[in-house]
């Protein structure tokens, strides 16, 4: 009898537990939802904004939102799929390379978002970007020693790395041992094995890191505050070396710079309403793509 009360009791806890997170999930996206539906329009989504940001639209931090996530995914992913493949399929466990891999991904993963950003300033703008101008320009005129959508890019992906690691890792140990030592059996190398069995049994597991990267990344404004958003720029960028606008930071700068916050909370709204439509948009068709990946396997 006690133990029954006892199942009973912990059934009934999680159950609490789980419909007070779909209960704040839902309260969430009410709110948002109720306030800034209202604010959406074809000319909110396609317009500039103006100077007070009290009127016009978010398409400039849109674009950028955009092109951040896919530059950073353009970066971030292979590198990480390239280190999980090292790290499962050729080092060796106890080896030093290997710990000291394991160590610093597990650094990485607990380290507060706005160091990130302090980092990209000081090594990407400051470092990398001086030497660049001092090695192609006359180092008087500034192009890549400044914020930019590069910079931010590069950052944003060395933040979402460890996630693409350890999925992409994760997704390969998943990969039966028998498939390889058949491979290998047949004469293949162990590069061959590799690139013809595993990444192509672990590929829905590599997109998944993909997905998981663009759902961190989309959202972060700490790392871009001091390597290439801009507060107000309502043209595109045309380079790699141009400032830009993001969605995050614009909510950022219009809830705590705004002159008149109250006048601009239609446009907050509005803004993190696209925000959580374009992350929801770049996961589904990430998903989309890895169903189809995994549907073709299965045949």
């Amino acid at each position: 009898m006690k133990r029954k009360l006892i199942g009973t009791s912990f059934v009934t806890l999680t159950a609490v537990a789980a419909f007070a997170i779909i209960a704040a999930v839902i309260l969430v996206m009410g709110t948002i939802v109720m306030n800034g539906a209202g604010i959406l329009s074809w000319e909110f989504l396609t317009a500039a904004p103006t100077e007070g940001m009290t009127e016009g639209g978010i398409f400039p931090a849109i674009m950028g939102t955009a092109l951040l996530v896919i530059i950073m995914s353009i970066v971030g992913v292979p590198v990480g799929t390239i280190t999980a493949v090292y790290l499962s399929e050729y080092s060796k466990q106890t080896s030093i390379l290997a710990r000291s891999i394991r160590f610093a991904v597990n650094t990485l993963a607990g380290v507060p978002a706005i160091v990130f950003g302090l980092f990209g300033l000081g090594f990407f703008v400051q470092f990398v970007g001086s030497g660049m101008d001092k090695l192609f320009t006359d180092g008087v005129q500034l192009k890549w020693a400044q914020p930019n959508i590069l910079w931010a890019s590069l950052t944003m992906a060395l933040l979402t790395l460890p996630v693409v690691i350890v999925s992409v890792e994760e997704a390969i140990k998943a990969v039966p041992a028998d498939l390889r030592a058949a491979s290998l059996a047949l004469g293949a190398t162990k590069w061959q094995t590799t690139w013809n069995i595993v990444i192509p049994n672990s590929l829905t597991g590599i997109l998944t890191g993909g997905i998981l990267a663009v759902s961190r990344g989309a959202g972060e404004v700490a790392p871009i505050l001091f390597t290439g958003a801009a507060y107000f720029l309502p043209q595109l960028p045309t380079s790699l070396s141009d400032q830009f606008m993001e969605l995050g930071y614009h909510v950022y700068i219009m809830s705590t710079q705004s002159t008149n916050v109250e006048a601009t909370k239609g446009i907050q709204y509005a803004t993190t309403l696209v925000l959580l439509l374009l992350t929801f948009m770049l996961n589904f068709s990430a998903i989309f793509v890895r169903s189809r990946v995994r549907g073709r396997q299965m045949r």
